[in-house]
């Protein structure tokens, strides 16, 4: 971001971080680096690098891929691999990425333009037309390869809820729905968390996109309008969300405030919470289970007996019925790289179609090939495969414009406020569009009630 003005530019513009992360040593065109990231539960691009590593360099004689897994949160992870790429002798040549800052890295020209890579690549054509647009920026370029994506829903805990009284096969058509179940375990299951919906500064994005976009967009309402090309704060929408999050919170029926706001707890929730059966109910992602199968940072051999799923239902259950939203992570090439075409080559087999099952199955991703999905190997062991990839057909985007992440940022701000009862819903989303009309412009911005 100037990546990330937004979200954690303040006190790490540090010298030491990118030697810190892995990043030190020369640039040269004899030597690839891959930067991503390894965090807690997040080691399937580790697997996968570890995996291509000395195919890489049997294929590209006198060429060594060197492999800089960057072990840090998501906000460190994008603070550190931005100063990272500031210096031509630190700048990876290839790089885990989130697509919802492609437009702003590619603004910063961090990233090389791969269009005439993509039309001479026969495997392109096996990406879904949705994947291939999340690598594409406002200037019309494409600037990375989706490595797949994901989807959200809800997982619950079947045992808790025999102990409450509630069926194994729960599936609630209302926000009103949810908040009855929570209210039930709290009063027949004391000792468990009920409901996690994340929210606060703490844990970054999870609280922009797991928490309080899953509720906007099961409203009438969106951040953004695709057509009048405007954010749109504040809202009816927007309202009813801050007013659920003081609901779950207010009423005991959330994590403490000491949890929520944790960098760990999105972490935390599915290493201990989930596994330990200290949570009943949590508003997550597809990716879960990565944690969990043989291998995983938190094996867990009884995760798909325990555990069930459904789709997180749209405020009153109007049409679709059920929402969701999904992000991914894209392979970019970095524009400072000695060795564009090695790069690229890093690329194409880190996402050829074994490669990427391989990621999808280690990083329990949700495919965005076409070749992939229609392997058998794809729904094997994981019985929450077909589940969240069935969510695909109902999944919104976030507005992948070069403000969201400060926007973002400010979202998670406002979320804390109400969570920790420092603001009334209304007056932080007051606050929130003021700081919205600052980073967009009041032409921008557009009220609706």
């Amino acid at each position: 971001m100037r990546r990330i003005s937004a979200l954690v530019m303040t006190a790490v513009m540090v010298s030491a971080s990118a030697s810190a992360c892995g990043g030190g040593g020369s640039s040269d065109s004899k030597t690839i680096k891959v930067a991503y990231q390894k965090f807690g539960n997040f080691i399937g691009a580790d697997e996968l690098f570890k995996k291509i590593k000395p195919v890489f360099e049997q294929q590209n004689p006198g060429i060594k891929l060197k492999l800089i897994p960057i072990e840090a949160d998501e906000n460190s992870y994008y603070t550190k691999l931005n100063l990272m790429r500031r210096s031509p002798k630190t700048a990876p040549d290839v790089a885990y990425e989130d697509t919802f800052f492609v437009n702003s890295d590619a603004e910063a020209r961090f990233l090389m333009p791969l269009d005439a890579n993509l039309q001479s690549w026969p495997d392109w054509s096996q990406f879904v037309d949705a994947a291939k647009v999340a690598g594409k920026a406002a200037d019309g370029h494409t600037y990375g390869v989706p490595m797949g994506t994901d989807t959200r829903g809800l997982w619950f805990n079947k045992q808790i809820f025999a102990k409450a009284g509630l069926p194994a096969n729960w599936q609630p058509k209302t926000w009103n729905d949810i908040l009855a179940a929570a209210r039930q375990i709290k009063a027949k299951v004391p000792g468990v968390i009920p409901l996690n919906v994340y929210a606060g500064k703490g844990v970054g994005e999870a609280s922009s996109m797991q928490g309080f976009e899953m509720l906007l967009y099961g409203t009438d309402d969106k951040l953004y309008d695709d057509q009048a090309k405007k954010w749109v704060v504040p809202s009816k929408g927007m309202g009813a969300a801050f007013d659920f999050l003081k609901t779950v919170y207010s009423s005991g029926l959330g994590p403490t405030q000491q949890q929520a706001l944790d960098p760990h707890w999105s972490d935390n929730v599915g290493g201990q919470e989930l596994p330990q059966g200290k949570l009943a109910i949590a508003l997550d992602g597809s990716w879960l289970p990565q944690a969990w199968i043989p291998g995983g940072a938190n094996a867990w051999p009884q995760w798909s007996s325990t555990l069930g799923t459904a789709a997180m239902p749209t405020q009153n259950g109007q049409a679709p019925g059920k929402v969701s939203l999904s992000g991914g992570w894209l392979l970019s090439v970095g524009a400072r790289t000695k060795n564009p075409s090695a790069a690229w080559k890093l690329v194409q087999l880190a996402l050829n179609k074994e490669n990427s099952l391989f990621f999808y199955i280690k990083a329990t991703q949700v495919s965005v090939r076409k070749d992939v999905v229609a392997d058998p190997k794809y729904l094997e062991g994981n019985p929450t495969q077909r589940f969240f990839t069935d969510l695909v057909s109902v999944t919104q985007y976030r507005p992948a414009y070069n403000v969201y992440p400060q926007i973002s940022n400010q979202l998670q701000a406002a979320s804390e406020a109400v969570v920790t009862g420092q603001s009334s819903p209304q007056s932080a989303m007051n606050d929130f569009a003021g700081q919205v009309k600052q980073i967009a412009g009041p032409d921008k911005v557009e009220a609706r009630s």
